[in-house]
């Protein structure tokens, strides 16, 4: 087994062979430009490591982390088209640097070559990966309208916000290691349990976002705190503070997510302060643990040696372990 830097360095270097330079370049320019915008690598990192926990070889993973990180960087330029996002990673997004329609198309391109990637396994291999990469796909796809509905809707329940981080955020995590098992080889109950230690992950990684969105150490979170309150979105925090407020607070609390003010200080902390008196912020917590606990429960059906478990359960470990 190798370190989570050495599989990170193995996916940058075979990620700068692939570089497409050919024309158009207005087609592939952009597609080496949201791929050189860095970021953790995590998803391919996943499939990588994966494959060696069940005694597969990453190189033979690799065109799969290719594929899993094209398509997340394909979601991206779409998801910043549709928020009209002027910054991806500090930098400008495709659309920005070029246009929408060149920005369209480019991502349209990205989807179509992650599942030339595919082809790069024998019939068994290719089928089963690309059977799991299209229903993450479609279900990254219903996340995001999901995302889009609730903005207008004041009955978003909390299982339908879970449902929607799901889809939107950890199904691609869950593929991500499930892919690393189906190019080793592995059994049919470690495939399944390896993907619900990711998907599992996923939503608890996605809940403490939402946590530290409101309660982060702005020096480490690497976002603007406060960032989802200015924005009226309904969080998990958000959801649970209505669940338990009084009417009053709940009058307040919707009130306050129905304004934009030029200056949204005193909002942020007025919401905040509610998310604290009707115990949204423990109750958050509380989930993220359990959510937590859950992935770490999966790795027990895994047959691999205890050695290899401690080594997800670092992971998974280090992957929680954000300020708060």
């Amino acid at each position: 087994m190798h370190t989570i830097s050495d599989y990170q360095g193995f996916f940058l270097e075979y990620l700068s062979k692939k570089t497409i330079t050919k024309e158009p370049k207005n087609l592939y320019e952009p597609i080496s430009y949201i791929l050189s915008l860095g970021g953790k690598r995590l998803r391919p990192t996943l499939v990588l490591m994966a494959a060696e926990i069940f005694e597969g070889s990453y190189n033979e993973a690799l065109d799969a982390a290719l594929a899993i990180e094209i398509f997340h960087n394909f979601s991206l330029i779409h998801d910043d088209i549709m928020d009209d996002a002027p910054l991806r990673r500090g930098k400008e997004t495709v659309h920005e640097k070029w246009d929408v329609n060149t920005g369209i198309l480019s991502g349209d391109a990205m989807l179509i070559n992650a599942y030339q990637l595919f082809e790069n396994y024998n019939g068994t291999t290719f089928r089963e990966l690309a059977q799991l990469f299209t229903k993450t796909a479609i279900e990254v796809c219903e996340g995001q309208q999901y995302d889009i509905d609730f903005e207008t809707r004041d009955d978003v329940t909390i299982p339908e916000y879970i449902k929607m981080i799901e889809y939107k955020t950890a199904v691609l995590v869950g593929a991500a290691l499930k892919m690393g098992a189906i190019v080793a080889g592995a059994s049919e109950t470690s495939k399944s349990s390896i993907y619900d230690f990711g998907r599992l992950l996923g939503l608890a990684f996605q809940l403490q976002d939402d946590y530290l969105d409101a309660f982060g150490n702005p020096e480490t979170f690497g976002k603007q705190v406060g960032g989802d309150i200015i924005e009226n979105k309904k969080t998990f925090l958000y959801l649970k503070a209505l669940e338990y407020a009084s009417d009053d607070e709940k009058k307040q609390l919707q009130g306050l997510f129905s304004l934009n003010p030029d200056d949204p200080s005193e909002k942020i902390s007025t919401v905040k302060h509610l998310f604290e008196t009707t115990g949204a912020k423990d109750r958050t917590r509380a989930e993220i643990e359990a959510y937590t606990k859950k992935a770490f429960s999966a790795l027990n059906d895994l047959e691999i040696s205890e050695e290899k478990k401690a080594l997800l359960r670092l992971f998974g470990s280090t992957l929680m372990n954000r300020s708060v």
